[in-house]
């Protein structure tokens, strides 16, 4: 179906490994630019692993005149790191941050200065003010190392309020957690918008593997039909991509405010569905160069 109002998107890349795949990103970047993205976030390792990687794409970003969001994750990190990279961030010229708590890195045997997202948010309005639009995670079908999902629910609820602008879902593959998550927050007095994070079906089997991994469901009729179909790409492909367009379809209807992407790296999955969905902008014919 074509969406006539303008949707606004964002997308999500991860730092390249190397100077060659680096390269190779900036042109991924630029068929996605297409899509007119408000913001394209970048992930950061664990305990900041990928620091150096991730600041290096970022840099790059704002060169290309887009609206660059940080990931930041505070699990294992002193408040003077993350007042170095928050300094770091605003001299780049980065305005958005994608504040998370992250997951400990193997060998780490304490926390660090900030043991909660929450914390992070509101150590970043401490130092900055609102001089970053901050967005936090959420779990519409309950983080994987919750409690329970009203303890789940609860922290949400005290991070959105220490100082969020938005929320950036993890993904889904039913709409209805989307929904149910969205309403209850709503009626704990949470307004800021919830963004629910796409992530296109290219691949089962690591799909499958990274789903188990973080706490995402995977219905069991999408399972079943993606495991029918082997080996066989193209037909994992045509029917992902019917899936995530028709759930995204439904999340417009009924009220998401956007669209956030998780893109892994590529361009064509993340095209195909905009295409499909009518969210792709028709193109000004560029003037010849001179």
């Amino acid at each position: 179906m074509s969406h006539k109002q303008r949707v606004p998107l964002s997308l999500e890349f991860f730092p390249a490994k190397n100077a060659e795949v680096a390269a190779k990103m900036a042109g991924i970047r630029r068929d996605l630019y297409v899509l007119q993205p408000e913001f394209c976030s970048v992930t950061f390792g664990a305990g900041g692993t990928t620091q150096e990687g991730t600041f290096s794409t970022l840099r790059e970003m704002v060169a290309e005149g887009t609206a660059a969001a940080s990931h930041l994750s505070c699990i294992g990190a002193t408040k003077a790191s993350i007042r170095e990279q928050l300094a770091q961030l605003k001299a780049m010229g980065v305005k958005r941050i994608v504040a998370l708590r992250g997951d400990l890195p193997s060998g780490y045997g304490v926390a660090g200065d900030l043991a909660h997202g929450s914390d992070l948010v509101r150590f970043i309005r401490e130092e900055t003010g609102d001089y970053f639009s901050i967005e936090v995670a959420a779990y519409p079908e309950v983080h994987p190392q919750a409690k329970s999902p009203a303890a789940d629910l609860e922290a949400f609820v005290i991070k959105a309020h220490a100082g969020a602008n938005s929320a950036l879902t993890q993904y889904f593959f039913n709409a209805d957690s989307y929904f149910r998550f969205r309403d209850e927050v709503a009626a704990r007095g949470v307004e800021i918008p919830i963004i629910p994070g796409i992530m296109p079906i290219t691949n089962a089997t690591q799909l499958m593997r990274f789903s188990d991994s973080c706490g995402a469901e995977i219905p069991r009729w999408i399972r079943l039909r993606l495991q029918s179909y082997g080996d066989d790409l193209a037909s994992i492909r045509a029917f992902g991509l019917e899936v995530v367009a028709d759930m995204c379809s439904r999340l417009l209807v009924d009220g998401a405010p956007s669209l956030h992407f998780y893109t892994m790296n590529q361009s064509t999955p993340v095209l195909s569905l905009c295409s499909v969905l009518g969210l792709t902008p028709v193109q000004k014919p560029q003037a010849l160069a001179a």
